[in-house]
């Protein structure tokens, strides 16, 4: 039977001290450009087996604005432009009734994975998000993705918990993680005032 896909949520208080991993010289980074709607669905068609892909999910995740997407969406490319990572510093501003940056729909070929790639480009995403003015950040994922949450928890996110159900989430996955859940609860539920207090 396959895992169940319990969605949750993760903050970063800050947008200060990003971790610094560098991308290997080998790699580049390309910013959006129209057309690159076919790299983002087979990069996610092959790297994602639990959600729906397809080209009209991009335009309900990100819209039509050309613009808008160069100036948030980035993709790493190999020296031949064989496209295999992508993720996106993008917003929300309805989640906490403001504006604040939203790590939104990273993926990574599977035959990429494993050499290390995620953390530049959790970083390359993160300092584009810092360098747009958002003071925070956050991001969802799934229960199943548990790679993915320690990973998150090494550039400083924590799980953002807004009931005893989370908390029951949270505290189930406890024994897959690489990080403690101690003091969790209070961290995000800070996090989310703070928010509300400080975010333009």
């Amino acid at each position: 039977m396959p895992e169940e896909l319990v969605h949750i949520r993760m903050i970063r208080r800050d947008l200060e001290d990003i971790p610094q991993y560098p991308l290997p010289q080998q790699y580049t980074v390309r910013c959006y450009e129209p057309g690159f709607e076919r790299h983002w669905l087979d990069i996610h068609l092959a790297a994602d087996k639990y959600s729906p892909i397809s080209l009209e999910l991009f335009v309900k995740q990100f819209g039509t604005d050309h613009q808008l997407l160069s100036q948030r969406q980035c993709y790493l490319a190999d020296a031949q432009g064989y496209f295999f990572a992508t993720a996106s510093a993008w917003f929300d501003d309805e989640t906490f009734g403001q504006r604040i940056g939203l790590l939104h729909w990273l993926a990574i070929l599977p035959d990429m994975q494993g050499k290390g790639l995620s953390k530049p480009l959790l970083t390359i995403v993160l300092n584009r998000m810092r360098k747009l003015d958002h003071k925070w950040a956050y991001l969802r994922t799934a229960t199943v993705r548990i790679p993915a949450i320690n990973l998150y928890r090494k550039f400083g996110f924590v799980p953002h918990i807004r009931s005893p159900e989370e908390l029951k989430i949270w505290s189930s996955l406890q024994h897959k993680l690489k990080a403690p859940l101690d003091k969790y609860r209070e961290l995000s539920d800070n996090a989310s005032t703070s928010i509300k207090r400080h975010e333009t």
